[in-house]
């Protein structure tokens, strides 16, 4: 009898190499072929754009893409996996639990169940745990494909009310997954690890309250974050780093610092600036304003509320009122605090008749706004009610696009830069399902913000579907010090306001035409930016941003008037300085300028007056030796412009 003849397909790896496998074939046999070692780190499969289990046939020649835990991707299917293996552990720890949703997030995942009480500390030292022993069974991860009834009713047999309402809000007829490993079964799409035993490391986060459906009118359920690794190792390094990040929160330096407040009697995510801190944000604005009209910036202030008309024209009323707060009757009239500065601007522009001559216009301004963020979500300066946007609006030609987009992206990362940041994540955001404006418009503008990135030879990621519904944009995120990356710069194009607030310029055919309009906010708000400042530098600013930069310390009362003498000399010159005048030990007065990192202290004593000099402490380095004054501010310069000038 004749042997059966083996279907053969054609596997493409990105690098162009073509593999030729037997038909049925997964993604972790041909991981097998190229290196065992790649096998046993491969997470996902990517195969002709679509993610897959690796262990799932593959029918036709395809492109094939492997995950590992490196990549975003893989870390995502990861966690996700360590989600489901969580919520396994607390329904065999605690049968009467109710499982909800589970997903992963930027750095671990979370799983919400229905528990009348909390989870206490030791219920997650369990929990912990049992998700160990789960996962050296090896259980796998099993995909079954069913009609959305027959998993209706499976989950309604296991008295998973949570499951049985995501079933049931989807269309009849619709097909759906559901992944098993040992006893636990769970509603998602997949996909997953091959088995549990991949979860080599473990550590639950903490617990905390969660509406069902993010929805406060919802029943409150009990979240638990955790993270987990493929290696005890890494679990260490990022344990580490969260120590780390808790010595860096900037609630708790904002307090040490004195830098600022939020006040019960004022209001949750209002944010009330103390000297120190109003001083480090006046350094701030006035760096921005400086390099703002340097670079042909026209800087406006403008109202903070505005009629209902004014927000219904712009299309926050019928799209963003629920991030709005309530409306005031004003003679009359109804008026709402501003939760966006766009329509102001666009205000100042029709005031009187444009000509092409006078474009690109360039408003920028520190505006500040107030959205109505759920408490819940409140998180210091990083989350808050009321901030202050770097907002800046470029109205142009459409020829002028290409040479803005670009100029926007030089001056961004320069700004940047100047802040100490410089290492950056980029992302291209392109056309949603639901957005105005015509295709070969956003095909127009999406180019131009391509040419920007490829120009600058900037790597970046596209962000399908990820544009506003009025424009594409290019997303700039800082990564700070301890790694973490935070979204700051937005460069965002409008198809929208232009159009609905009838903007126009007449051309160069003596006829009236539609500008162009971009968005662009650099530092983002500049409490979040602020904030991102604290924990970037742990409170130790360089010295051009801090609010003392010299504390004049006598070493006792009889050299009182000679430390005075130097202070007022250091005010002279433009430094921020301070004298430690108080009836306390010199070694308390160092001690306590070192706990509010004051860069520079001048120890004045008898060999001081007696020689005209200061002793010269820095901050964290200790005793730097003795200086003429000449010299000692010499060096405070240097320090400085050492700094400004990687601008």
């Amino acid at each position: 009898m004749a042997k059966k003849k083996i279907e053969m397909i054609n596997v493409t790896l990105p690098d162009g190499a073509v593999m030729e496998m037997d038909k049925g074939s997964s993604a972790l046999d041909v991981a097998e072929k190229i290196n065992h070692n790649l096998a046993l780190r491969t997470i996902v499969a990517e195969v002709n754009g679509q993610l897959v289990d690796v262990t799932r046939p593959i029918e036709e020649d395809a492109a094939l893409l492997l995950h590992t835990f490196d990549s975003e991707i893989g870390r995502e299917v990861y966690w996700h996996s360590s989600a489901h293996l969580m919520a396994q552990a607390v329904k065999q720890l605690f049968p009467e639990v109710k499982v909800a949703i589970g997903p992963a997030i930027e750095n671990g995942f979370y799983y919400d169940f229905d528990r009348d009480e909390a989870f206490s500390d030791e219920d997650l030292e369990k929990i912990e745990e049992r998700m160990r022993e789960l996962a050296q069974e090896k259980q796998r991860f099993e995909r079954v494909d069913m009609a959305r009834g027959d998993a209706t009713k499976k989950f309604k047999r296991r008295h998973e009310p949570y499951k049985v309402e995501l079933l049931e809000a989807m269309p009849r007829g619709t097909r759906v997954s559901v992944y098993q490993q040992g006893d636990f079964i769970d509603l998602c799409r997949g996909p997953h690890l091959v088995h549990t035993g991949k979860i080599k490391a473990v550590k639950l986060l903490k617990s905390a309250g969660a509406y069902w459906r993010g929805d406060e009118r919802n029943k409150m359920l009990k979240r638990i974050y955790g993270i987990t690794f493929p290696s005890k190792k890494e679990l260490r390094k990022y344990l580490a780093v969260l120590e780390e990040a808790k010595l860096r929160d900037h609630r708790k330096l904002g307090r040490e610092l004195d830098l600022f407040s939020i006040s019960a009697d004022v209001g949750p995510g209002l944010i009330l600036w103390h000297p120190n801190g109003a001083c480090m944000r006046n350094i701030i604005e006035d760096y921005w304003r400086k390099r703002h009209v340097e670079n042909g910036y026209k800087l406006v202030s403008t109202p903070h509320l505005g009629k209902a008309q004014l927000w219904k024209t712009s299309g926050h009323l019928d799209f963003y009122s629920d991030s709005m707060f309530a409306a005031m009757d004003i003679e009359g009239q109804e008026y709402y605090v501003k939760p966006m500065n766009c329509p102001f601007h666009i205000a100042i522009y029709k005031t009187s008749k444009r000509s092409y001559r006078e474009l690109p216009l360039r408003y920028a301004e520190m505006g500040s706004v107030y959205r109505y963020e759920k408490s819940g979500v409140l998180h210091g300066l990083m989350r808050v009610r009321g901030f202050t946007v770097d907002d800046a609006h470029i109205i142009c030609t459409p020829g002028q696009l290409d040479e803005e987009v670009e100029k926007l992206l030089t001056f961004s990362l320069g700004m940047l830069r100047g802040f100490g940041f410089n290492d950056f994540a980029f992302y291209l955001a392109t056309r949603p399902e639901k957005a105005v404006g015509e295709p070969e418009e956003w095909d127009l503008a999406t180019e131009s913000l391509r040419k920007a990135l490829e120009k600058h030879e900037i790597d970046f990621k596209l962000d399908e579907g990820g544009g506003a519904f009025y424009g594409p944009k290019i997303d700039i995120k800082i990564k700070d010090s301890l790694g973490r990356y935070w979204q700051c710069t937005t460069i965002q194009f409008d198809f929208n306001l232009a159009e609905r607030f009838e903007m126009e310029y007449i051309g160069s055919d003596n006829q009236p035409h539609r500008p162009y309009m971009i968005h662009r906010a650099l530092l983002g708000s500049l409490e979040r930016f602020f904030g991102v400042l604290i924990e970037h530098y742990a409170g130790n600013f360089p010295t051009w941003l801090c609010p003392t930069q010299v504390m004049v310390i006598p070493v006792s009362e009889n050299f009182k008037h000679f430390a005075q003498r130097k202070l007022k000399a250091l005010r002279k010159e433009g430094f921020r300085a301070e004298i430690d005048l108080r009836n306390e030990k010199i070694g308390y007065k160092i001690r306590d300028a070192e706990m509010m990192k004051i860069p520079y202290m001048f120890i004045l004593g008898q060999r001081e007056e007696d020689t005209n000099s200061v002793s010269i402490r820095r901050h964290g380095e200790g005793d730097l030796g003795q200086f003429t004054l000449e010299e000692a501010i010499k060096k405070i310069e240097a320090d400085i412009n050492n700094v400004k000038d990687e601008e």
